[in-house]
């Protein structure tokens, strides 16, 4: 079988296209999803105006993690590499620690005026 440059190439670029577009197409659900969550959120306590936000703010938290754990079972092969992050419990948690690490330094609200250590001139 003889392949071109050219066609190696073009096959190269387009296995690029493809996996930009996964990405968009992932990073958009993303998006919409925190989106969504961020609204229900907001919905919740225009609909609850005596709950405590805290309380909305526990449970939405509780839900996103037990989806996020059924997400995340193993598929059941001891030896898959794919699944080896997330093969035992404590496996999951430490992954899903790294992800609340990651979104939690990643946020606008990270860093409060009011935090206790925050220097005072």
């Amino acid at each position: 079988m003889i392949v071109s440059i050219g066609a190696v190439v073009a096959l190269e670029w387009s296995k690029a296209i493809v996996g930009a577009a996964v990405m968009n197409q992932a990073e958009g659900v993303f998006d919409e999803v925190f989106g969504q969550v961020i609204e229900l959120g907001n919905g919740a306590a225009t609909e609850n105006r005596d709950a405590d936000v805290w309380d909305i703010a526990d449970g939405i938290l509780a839900g996103a993690i037990q989806y996020w754990l059924f997400s995340r079972q193993p598929c059941g092969d001891p030896r898959c590499e794919d699944c080896l992050a997330i093969s035992t419990a404590e496996a999951r948690m430490v992954e899903l620690q790294k992800l609340i690490k990651m979104f939690t330094q990643e946020s606008e609200y990270y860093h409060s005026p009011f935090d206790v250590n925050v220097g005072r001139a």
